[in-house]
């Protein structure tokens, strides 16, 4: 296909964890100044509002079984908004390059003969554990952290979540909720019983959910857990780092007395 614009190019953006203000400057530059604009499901559509007057903005999302394109179809999108728009913005939640396979698609783009970029976006492995005022790391604690993903291309759990929890290291798994038992299962395995645990719904949105517990309580939780909402889980000594977090544990204990 011929480009009928001077300079196609596509740019992926990290729209960040879903505070629309948690976006970079240079991501929010980009959206006002492109051509059109392809976005996923965790994008936050305040962004969208920065768009030029007329811009069109296309939902290629995919939340569980629902996906509205394949991975290959965006990825031929991306190629011929480019070639007859000009300059496409892929807006994807968090950082792209955190299994948003924005590398992925920075593969297909190119071999096509487009320019692309790649402007970072805040993670919500990093930023929604820190506004739950969770350190990912605290001396005399930790010394590490491990993002990994609870659910691979196939449906299974990593094996990287055995090997995680053989360490010291903080646990951050994104997209784990639907494997959160066997998850759980296999760190109880290599963990001590009272580690901490947190799930964060909707992090950094007004209607974030934590819910804590530790580590031999957690099927006590499974029935809190809102499949239809984003959430990431984090497991590690930290995680008692919350400023609600003795609060809660000293009133499970009480209930579990009384």
């Amino acid at each position: 296909m011929k480009s009928s614009v001077k300079n196609p190019k596509v740019i992926l953006v990290g729209a960040g964890p879903g505070d629309a203000e948690l976006i970079t400057v240079k991501g929010l530059k980009a959206i006002k100044n492109a051509d059109i604009v392809l976005y996923d499901a965790l994008v936050n559509k305040e962004l969208l509002k920065h768009t030029q007057e007329g811009v069109e903005c296309v939902y290629v999302g995919k939340r569980s079984n629902l996906h509205k394109y394949t991975q290959g179809k965006i990825n031929q999108m991306l190629v011929d908004y480019a070639l007859k728009y000009g300059t496409v913005v892929r807006l994807k939640g968090g950082d792209s390059y955190v299994f948003g396979r924005g590398a992925e698609e920075v593969d297909f783009i190119e071999s096509q003969g487009v320019e692309t970029e790649v402007i970072p976006g805040i993670s919500s492995a990093l930023s929604v554990p820190a506004s739950q005022g969770i350190p990912l790391t605290k001396r005399s604690i930790n010394e590490s952290f491990w993002v990994i993903t609870g659910t691979t291309s196939d449906g299974n759990v990593s094996k990287d979540i055995n090997l995680g929890a053989q360490s010291s290291a903080t646990l951050v798994v994104l997209m784990g909720l639907r494997n959160f038992e066997v998850i759980m299962e296999q760190v109880a395995v290599h963990r001590h019983k009272l580690t901490p645990f947190a799930i964060i719904q909707n992090g950094t949105l007004p209607n974030e959910k934590i819910t804590m517990n530790t580590l031999n309580n957690y099927k006590g939780v499974v029935s809190s857990i809102d499949y239809s909402s984003p959430g990431i889980i984090v497991i590690g000594d930290v995680v008692g780092e919350h400023p609600s977090f003795l609060e809660e544990e000293i009133q499970r204990v009480l209930e579990i007395a009384f």
